[in-house]
């Protein structure tokens, strides 16, 4: 029996090596992991679009923060975090751009989870070109190898995989070298490994954030235009846009090259809030139309049902309070007359939530309007409509939610 068992623990080992390789040397994820993987290569053209230089009086002089008895701007206050490039843009004009960390404006970093976004602009844009022909196709419909594997791939849809409903059974882990998410992102063969899931639930039943659904539409997004991911976005968001810098996508290995499209998009900060102007812009860039308005309208008008996650996007959730600042109360009819003149104020999708010290109070989450991509060790772009306003931040991680921090930076710019 003891033989038996050494045997099976061998044998997982042997199939797991590359993972296990990998999870030992780099430990864990790092914006630098651009340099441990193989990667597809996005170039510039010869046009570069560059943002106005702007009042940068503001953030020199305005406190950002107030914490142990200091006074901080907001350059004072980056330096105390991890942050390697942090800035604001309002109206195409750059109100503050600093660099951190050895960081200068030129040097790419991982993008994480920020690539998710990036990744439903190209599968908009394959929608809108007619290479992919819905949103409600069956993903065995690019991928037929998938009608192997379990049955109800057949039933999982495009739209299914944008609002992360896939129902696949994966684990969203790094730290567990057996688990789905880091033998996705470090292992080999990423379809393989797709190939073998089963399911948890059936497809659109239920919302779980699970990497491996984007991982499947960089895959279709391949499929359908004939063309590799990095080259696809070269071709119809790098050049036409006026990127800055080159750029790269990893994929799995040096024999497959399937795109890490769930994480792999390695990039600049500036040229990440050119992401952020096209969807400012609707989809338009300089009178050209990169993405239709409609695709952008999908991802920024707050799922619900999803907790405000849809096409790969993330709405800016706040908790509505009273005038007393109480954020919970007996009834939803109190809770919707307490803080109804927040309801009103920002006239979008609301919803209830429960108190989690007391599970019998009900409180009103709002979805403010403003979006952003999220990606691990808080990559961010974030969105604001109403004030025309782009925000960035890249780091070796996180010591406060910087999420929040943007909402705040955005209420103090007039």
């Amino acid at each position: 029996m003891k033989k038996l068992i050494i045997l099976i623990v061998s044998i997982v080992i042997f199939q797991s090596c590359t993972v296990l390789t990998r999870c030992v040397k780099y430990y864990e994820a790092d914006i630098t992991d651009h340099e441990i993987f193989p990667y597809e290569e996005i170039n510039t053209g010869n046009n570069k679009f560059h943002f106005k230089d702007g009042d940068k009086s503001l953030f020199e002089k305005q406190i950002v923060e107030n914490k142990d008895s200091i006074d901080y701007t907001l350059d004072e206050y980056l330096k105390t975090g991890q942050t390697t490039a942090f800035l604001v843009i309002k109206n195409d004009s750059v109100l503050f751009e600093k660099y951190y960390k050895g960081y200068e404006r030129s040097d790419i970093s991982t993008f994480f989870s920020v690539s998710k976004s990036v990744t439903s602009l190209l599968v908009g844009i394959a929608v809108d070109e007619g290479a992919i022909k819905s949103v409600k196709d069956p993903v065995t419909d690019y991928i037929p190898e998938l009608k192997d594997g379990d049955s109800m791939f057949k039933k999982l849809t495009i739209e299914h995989l944008l609002n992360m409903r896939s129902g696949i059974d994966f684990d969203e882990s790094y730290s567990n070298p057996f688990s789905g998410m880091a033998t996705l992102y470090y292992g080999t063969n990423q379809l393989a490994k797709i190939k073998r899931k089963g399911f948890k639930c059936a497809p659109g039943t239920k919302h779980e954030y699970q990497s491996v659904s984007t991982a499947i539409l960089g895959i279709i997004l391949e499929r359908a235009t004939g063309k590799k991911m990095a080259k696809y976005l070269e071709e119809k968001v790098w050049i036409p846009m006026g990127m800055e810098n080159r750029a790269t996508w990893s994929v799995d290995d040096k024999r497959h090259r399937s795109p890490k499209a769930y994480s792999g998009l390695n990039a600049t900060a500036i040229d990440l809030a050119k992401i952020g102007r096209l969807y400012l812009n609707k989809g338009n860039w300089n009178g050209k139309q990169i993405l239709s308005e409609d695709w952008v309208k999908k991802s920024f008008t707050p799922n619900v049902a999803n907790d405000g996650y849809q096409y790969q996007w993330y709405s800016f959730q706040a908790h509505a309070a009273d005038t007393s600042g109480n954020k919970f109360f007996q009834d939803s009819l109190t809770a919707v007359q307490k803080c109804k003149p927040l309801i009103n104020e920002y006239k979008y999708y609301y919803t209830w939530e429960n108190s989690d010290r007391e599970k019998d109070k009900i409180g009103v989450k709002i979805y403010t309007g403003q979006y952003y991509a999220l990606g691990l060790l808080k990559q961010i772009l974030y969105i604001d409509p109403s004030k025309n306003l782009i925000i960035v931040r890249l780091g070796e991680g996180a010591n406060f939610e910087y999420t929040d921090f943007m909402y705040k930076i955005g209420a103090m710019i007039k």
